[in-house]
């Protein structure tokens, strides 16, 4: 007995120290993030611009501080004028907040499949847990209904997902991001759908610290002005730190101030600035647009939806994945069953055309390497954490991706009605 259960004991062990040191979904992730407190925080590759935009705020806020509101302290009858460096000092504060809340949280990315999605038509008569398999082409774009309108969602090579509506893929953060408006490289970050809201805070408050400083200093001139008697030059001569902030904060509040009014603009009539540049919705009819309220609504006081990724969760582990990749259960997130590899660089075929088409020896694919390679497992799973006993099947899964919870209603998404109706060749 003794003889069999040693190394039944030491498999087990080996199991075990196999999850414990599997890596955080972090850790091997495949786009092209920066994370921060072990995955904590997530920014995009060109996170060191962060640093100028901090600078560029914090710099004037501390010459303002130092040699404007110091001084009008004791300008101002009954200590009014303490309140002007406690303004200043917690609009810069805010003002970094939102910064940081722009910059260093999940933007909407959705996560890559881990193996293309079913393709339409498909009657389940494939054995897909079969060594031998056809490849087929997936068509690259699909027609959806948004609130009565037709649009088109376009397939994704990359994550191997079809997009949702208004979904774009990043090429910077390699990502694709739901609600996509920019990246925008102030913030080293994508603007999307989990942070539009702040970013949108974020440069309307700094027009106003802009307006602020900007209008505080030249109360000091013209208190220096009529405490010494004296004409505005002579004036603003004595105080050359304001006149460098009436100039910088001029400057910066056309570029802040600009920007805050066109957001507003795209606010008034949802729309991304991807879309207002490449769709030009004044010339037809924007199917997001619900009216002025509502939109501000769906922006300003809607619940931001939880984020489709936890990068800190463990990845799963190579015996399950080996066993699920032999059983042929690997199941998209999202879409369906595998169906073949589109980027191994094998000919595909469309489908329909597989009863005539030769084997593909899968061994040789995708499925060989997967098997054999235990690095390339772990980074291509690190987007399907969940275990087989809950993996998700194309029959009880939402639409093009759209939600996880398998009990949500999923004909209504932000209040537009999105139906699939058609697949359609490019």
């Amino acid at each position: 007995m003794s003889a069999v259960s040693t190394p039944h004991a030491c498999e087990l062990a080996d199991e075990g120290a196999a999850r414990t040191e599997a890596p955080r979904v972090y850790q091997v992730w495949r786009g092209n993030n920066v994370f921060f407190l072990k995955g904590r925080l997530i920014f995009g590759p060109d996170v060191r611009s962060l640093f100028l935009t901090m600078f560029l705020i914090v710099a004037p806020a501390t010459i303002f501080c130092v040699f404007v509101a110091r001084k009008l302290m004791d300008k101002f009858p009954h200590h009014w004028g303490i309140s002007i460096m406690v303004v200043a000092v917690a609009f810069t504060l805010y003002d970094l907040c939102l910064l940081l809340l722009t910059s260093g949280r999940d933007p909407g990315i959705i996560p890559r499949n881990i193996r293309p999605p079913e393709p339409e038509g498909s009657d389940g008569s494939i054995d897909f847990s079969s060594v031998q398999t056809p490849q087929f082409r997936l068509p690259q774009m699909k027609d959806v209904v948004v609130n009565g309108i037709t649009v088109k969602t376009k397939y994704c090579d990359t994550c191997m997902l079809y997009r949702p509506p208004r979904c774009s893929h990043c090429s910077i953060c390699n990502n694709c991001v739901e609600r996509f408006d920019h990246h925008c490289p102030w913030v080293g970050q994508c603007i999307g759908q989990r942070n539009y809201r702040f970013f949108y805070m974020f440069v309307f408050s700094t027009t106003l610290l802009c307006f602020y400083v900007f209008a505080f200093c030249w109360v000091y001139i013209v208190k220096i002005k009529d405490a010494e008697e004296t004409n505005i030059w002579k004036a603003m001569g004595k105080t050359p730190a304001s006149v460098f902030l009436i100039v910088y904060t001029f400057l910066t509040s056309w570029f802040v101030g600009g920007l805050s009014v066109f957001h507003l603009y795209l606010v008034s009539t949802n729309q991304t600035t991807y879309e207002n540049f490449r769709y030009r919705y004044e010339r037809k009819v924007n199917p997001y647009n619900r009216g002025t309220v509502a939109n501000f609504k769906e922006i300003f006081f809607a619940k931001i939806s939880p984020s489709n990724n936890n990068f800190r969760a463990r990845v799963p582990s190579y015996h399950e994945l080996q066993f699920q990749q032999s059983t042929g259960a690997f199941l998209s997130p999202y879409m369906g069953k595998v169906i073949g590899d589109i980027e191994t660089g094998k000919k595909v075929i469309d489908w329909g055309e597989h009863e005539f088409a030769e084997p593909v020896d899968m061994e040789a694919g995708f499925g060989g390497r997967a098997i054999d390679d235990k690095h390339t497992v772990s980074c291509d799973s690190a987007f399907d954490p969940e275990p087989v006993s809950e993996r998700r099947t194309a029959a009880n899964m939402p639409p093009l991706g759209l939600a996880s919870d398998p009990g949500a209603d999923h004909s209504n998404v932000h209040g537009y009605v999105v139906q699939e109706i058609r697949s359609a060749s490019r």
